[in-house]
């Protein structure tokens, strides 16, 4: 573990100047070239791989939001740009397939296997790009579609099932599927609601939202929502709070368990692989205060061992004090610009995807 952190202080390239440019309001990071920065802590390092994806021209991007691999051990990945709102990677990052036009918003991915086909569960936030570039905002939903495309069903605006009230906003940003097949989406960019609906789309209950009398039930930006499998007997849906910086946990029935605040980390959904957690950090305030966290580039992710954090590539190594986790930092060399989904494959490589990154591509993140 030593030789692997020496080795990350001799790679790490520090004090290179940075230059901006507008973009999306905020301020776009000229970046240096990396060339296979090492960046993680531990067990878990990694050399950053920037030309992983193989995309042309001919594959217009616009943000990279979310990835899931399938049961061929395809990488598929959702951005928001309507010449293809899909594309599929085999593991070289070779473009299989591509497809949707449909989702000027696509943001949110979740994927279920149903005996031997897998289903993906596309959501639509709501926020599009009109033609002269400016973000709008309209309803969201949620396709459920096979892997080439095709459209089984739709979830759409709660208030036409009494659940919602006029004006409103459901702006929906991911859904998980409980072992059940019951549907958990998340409105993180509505009225931070989680509504659990049935395999059939049928509405069961919802909680979260604001304002609630217990306080751990309240939810700001519920961006993300996951089901926690690591206890087989007894499965959380776990929930992000962006600007709280936190996760909650919730039985299956949407009764409260405990939060996990995680500092100076503004994260999105929660990944879960083996005993690990993995998420993207979208945002995180400097060191030096110099800029609020979410006016620049701040991203990088982190990785727990059940509820301790041990990794953060592309940010500072977490520390502890008196079994406090205390605040992480992104690394000079911004080797992940925003952290939105990361997707974790067989030999335990990180793909991660990036909001507001001048419409990269996935990154690899190599396991070394």
């Amino acid at each position: 573990m030593n030789k692997r952190r020496d080795f990350l202080k001799k790679t790490t390239l520090a004090g290179l100047a940075l230059t901006t440019v507008p973009s999306f309001g905020f301020h776009m990071i000229k970046k240096p070239e990396l060339k296979g920065e090492i960046i993680g802590h531990g067990d878990y390092t990694y050399r950053v791989n920037e030309n992983w994806a193989q995309i042309g021209l001919s594959k217009p991007l616009l943000n990279c939001h979310e990835m899931v691999m399938d049961s061929k051990g395809r990488l598929i990945m959702i951005g928001d740009h309507t010449d293809n709102n899909i594309l599929i990677f085999d593991k070289s990052g070779k473009i299989l397939d591509y497809w949707g036009s449909a989702y000027p918003g696509g943001h949110g991915l979740s994927i279920a296997n149903e005996g031997e086909e897998d289903f993906l569960y596309l959501t639509d936030c709501g926020w599009y790009q009109d033609k002269a570039g400016q973000w709008k905002r309209q309803s969201g939903r949620i396709s459920k579609t096979t892997t080439n495309g095709k459209v089984l069903f739709d979830i759409g605006h709660p208030q036409t099932i009494g659940i919602y009230e006029p004006g409103d906003y459901f702006q929906p940003t991911e859904t998980a599927i409980g072992p059940n097949g019951d549907i958990y989406v998340a409105d993180g960019y509505g009225m931070d609601y989680i509504i659990q609906y049935s395999a059939k789309g049928e509405y069961i209950r919802h909680w979260g939202g604001h304002d609630n009398t217990n306080e751990n039930y309240n939810l700001s930006n519920a961006h993300g929502v996951a089901i926690d499998y690591r206890d087989a007997k007894n499965p959380m849906v776990v929930c992000t709070s962006r600007n709280d910086k936190a996760f909650k946990f919730f039985t299956l029935d949407g009764i409260y368990v405990k939060t996990l605040t995680l500092p100076n980390m503004q994260v999105c959904r929660p990944v879960f692989d083996d005993n690990n957690l993995y998420a993207g950090v979208c945002w995180s305030e400097p060191k030096d205060k110099s800029i609020k966290a979410n006016e620049g580039h701040t991203g990088f992710m982190t990785i727990l061992e059940g509820d301790t954090v041990v990794s953060n590539p592309g940010g500072t190594e977490p520390t502890y004090k008196n079994g406090k986790l205390q605040d992480s930092y992104q690394l000079s060399t911004k080797p992940i610009l925003h952290g939105h989904d990361v997707c974790i494959d067989g030999d335990k490589n990180v793909y991660v995807c990036q909001w507001n990154a001048n419409r990269t591509p996935p990154l690899m993140l190599e396991r070394v």
